[in-house]
């Protein structure tokens, strides 16, 4: 036994025994028993980080495989959403990023696509351009964020931009998933004529109607209870549930899909995908998505213009989710230090950034750190050891990618909604009695879902508090960096106006 090691009085675990050979290895190169950790801790934690964010591996695909881009075609050059390529792709670029992450950052956080980032590059970004441009788009902004962590320039960026719209770009992206997430089931619907543009329901009466909806309903219902029960696993476990409900309703009640060779028969059926027990659980995954971007395409596609404030507004949207989370979670594993810094932040915010890039490289959207990483430190894990364990299990998930031809929209779409719910609860940030800055952080809340675009939503909130910090005469409280982004996000909003003034 060692002279140096802890008392039980300081530890919350009994002090290790020294270890030799790999094992002893592992212990000092994680720094699992100076972190008053055991192995048993790091791999119950990896398992419970896994289970909690796994449903990633079904949602995006639901999000990014389902929306074609301005060519009309789908992820993978196809005509059909093909949703086994993008969850083998998804999960295997979460699996390697998260070992990445816990033998480079050695700490128990773990990495996938990002929600919000990939619905801003299914619903902004691949409306404007091919697939392989805006998955080209994702690649830059990855390499931006690393050149900011090599030269220390993320800080000064991080610190231009007011909180409170740092939150509000959080608050809207939220609501803009949890509206993705009721259209996608049928329960918000456009209208076939009139002044309101959405009703609840179908038929012109406002009314709920189909199974599929019965479905997302009870779906959304039990996922909400599970949440608020706070039950590890929650949305994973309502995702499953909610896809074995739709596969049991299907073959009693033989709905059917809303639509067959491209003509719309039945608007009531299920939206997307017809549930059925599927033919094959465990298959090689394909891979082939991998490496299919074009660096500089989007630039020829939209203009230059267009293209900066599209990798910009990537960049802010992921770049201030992960210096919240990685605080906030290594906080909750005792690794921040006083003056709020963690132990190789340098090494964390590298693999976070190298997240962005390899996510784009894979078509399958940024991938970033995910706070649900919270679950496997609530489990005791406390090093790198534990991202480990859960980028083996995310590798091993490649193997179960046929399984999300299984799950219809109306099985995740409460996923979406309470994923929603979650990233709306930071609005109570805002101060709103400080109009200055809470009508920017409204409008950037608000346009988010009413435009069905989160760059208009992010935009329309820069450029209003510049202008209404400029008219008050507090222009020296504006970071200069805010006046570059204000005049960007201007000229992004006039640049149709502009060009036919310019005759281009």
């Amino acid at each position: 036994m060692s002279d140096t090691t802890a008392s039980p009085k300081d530890s919350p675990t009994p002090p290790p025994p020294t270890r030799t050979g790999f094992a002893g290895f592992l212990d000092r190169y994680f720094e699992v028993s100076g972190r008053g950790s055991t192995f048993a801790a790091e791999i119950r934690g990896g398992f419970a980080t896994f289970f909690t964010m796994a449903y990633i591996v079904v949602l995006n695909p639901i999000i990014i495989a389902a929306v074609p881009d301005k060519t009309g075609q789908f992820l993978g050059d196809g005509a059909a959403p093909n949703f086994p390529l993008v969850a083998a792709a998804t999960a295997f670029v979460a699996g390697v990023l998260t070992i990445l992450m816990g033998v480079i950052g050695r700490v128990p956080f773990a990495l996938a696509a990002g929600l919000g980032l990939n619905a801003f590059v299914a619903y902004s970004i691949a409306s404007q351009m091919s697939w392989e441009d805006a998955m080209g788009l994702v690649v830059l902004e990855g390499i931006v964020i690393l050149v900011l962590v090599l030269t220390g320039f993320r800080t000064a960026v991080f610190h231009a931009i007011p909180n409170a719209l740092k939150t509000a770009i959080s608050v809207g992206i939220g609501l803009f998933i949890a509206l993705i997430g009721f259209v996608d089931a049928g329960f918000v619907r456009k209208t076939a004529a009139g002044t309101v543009p959405v009703q609840l329901g179908s038929l012109g009466t406002g009314s709920l109607i189909g199974w599929p909806t019965l479905v997302f309903a009870v779906g959304l219902l039990a996922t909400a209870f599970m949440v608020a029960r706070k039950l590890k696993g929650a949305i994973l476990i309502g995702i499953l549930g909610t896809t074995v409900l739709a596969v049991i309703v299907e073959a009693i009640a033989d709905v059917g899909p809303q639509v067959v060779d491209g003509k719309v028969v039945d608007p009531n059926a299920w939206s997307l995908i017809d549930p059925g027990i599927p033919g094959q659980i465990v298959a090689t995954p394909d891979l082939s998505l991998l490496g299919q971007f074009s660096l500089f395409g989007a630039f020829a596609e939209t203009g230059v213009v267009a293209a900066v404030l599209l990798v910009f507004t990537l960049m802010l949207a992921d770049f201030f989710d992960t210096m919240g989370t990685i605080v906030g979670v290594g906080r909750q594993a005792h690794l921040v230090r006083p003056d709020g810094t963690l132990p190789r932040t340098r090494e964390i915010l590298l693999v976070d950034s190298l997240g962005a890039a390899a996510g784009g490289a894979g078509s399958v959207s940024s991938n970033t750190t995910y706070v649900e990483s919270a679950s496997g430190v609530g489990e005791g894990a406390r090093t790198g050891l534990a991202s480990v364990v859960t980028g083996l299990l995310f590798l091993l998930a490649m193997f179960l990618a046929p399984l999300t031809e299984v799950v219809p929209s109306e099985a995740a779409a409460p996923a979406l909604i309470i994923v929603g719910f979650l990233m709306m609860t930071q609005v109570r940030e805002i101060d709103f009695n400080d109009y200055e800055i809470a009508i920017p952080a409204f409008l950037t809340i608000v346009l988010m879902p009413f435009t069905y675009s989160i760059t208009a939503g992010m935009g329309a909130g820069f450029v209003t508090y510049v202008v209404i910090k400029a008219l008050r005469g507090k222009s020296r409280e504006v970071h200069p960096l805010m006046w570059l982004v204000g005049v960007l996000f201007l000229i992004y909003f006039t640049v149709e106006p502009i060009r036919q003034l310019l005759g281009v």
